[in-house]
């Protein structure tokens, strides 16, 4: 997509629908929504919060939901942008016939009041706790200055030590394992901290 500086800009790059995408964009615009322009692509906030956007392709055009999931969708209008998307939701026209700008409004006015009501989709934050090794606990329980240097490693750097311990299957070759890695840990150097900066 060719980067635009204005959501005219916008609607005329996308000329096979520009007509549709000023429809559009005059329905939302009767909105209290406020418009920007965020990834080249006219896009509907409040308070600093996405609420819908336009997209334009070579055979249909939309208003994206951003938090689409919420809606009602007495209509039966949405359609799941992607698999992976979880809150996006989509509203597809192939032709400005369409267009109900009735529902289209109503379905923006139930968006802006859901997010006046803080329905979003919060990103799942990934478990920091690390796994440690029985083997690689007893070293530290009988090292302090070891136990207390891997407690300032950050969790990824943790968590790269701990399964370098635990991925040997001989006794042995953890023991040994733990005294390569030993004091690597006291100076605060990651497992694969040479390998990150080539």
């Amino acid at each position: 997509m060719k980067k635009v500086n204005s959501v005219e800009e916008y609607i005329e790059v996308n000329s096979h629908f520009s007509e549709e995408l000023s429809l559009l964009r005059n329905i939302i615009s009767s909105t209290e929504l406020v418009e920007n322009l965020k990834w080249s692509a006219p896009v509907y906030s409040i308070d600093g919060k996405n609420v819908v956007g336009l997209g334009a392709f070579k055979h249909n055009f939309g208003i994206w939901f951003f938090n689409g999931v919420f809606l009602k969708d007495e209509k039966n209008l949405l359609e799941q942008a992607q698999e992976k998307t979880k809150g996006l939701r989509q509203m597809r026209f192939e032709s400005l016939d369409d267009i109900d700008k009735n529902a289209v409004l109503s379905y923006v006015k139930e968006a802006i009041e859901n997010q006046k009501m803080g329905k979003e989709i919060k990103p799942e934050k990934k478990s920091k706790k690390v796994s440690i090794p029985a083997i690689l606990k007893t070293a530290m329980n009988t090292n302090s200055v070891l136990k207390d240097a891997f407690s300032l490693l950050t969790p990824g750097k943790q968590r790269e030590y701990a399964e370098y311990i635990d991925s040997a299957k001989k006794e042995e070759t953890k023991l040994s394992r733990i005294e390569k890695i030993k004091p690597m840990i006291i100076k605060g150097i990651g497992l694969n901290d040479k390998y990150k900066n080539c």
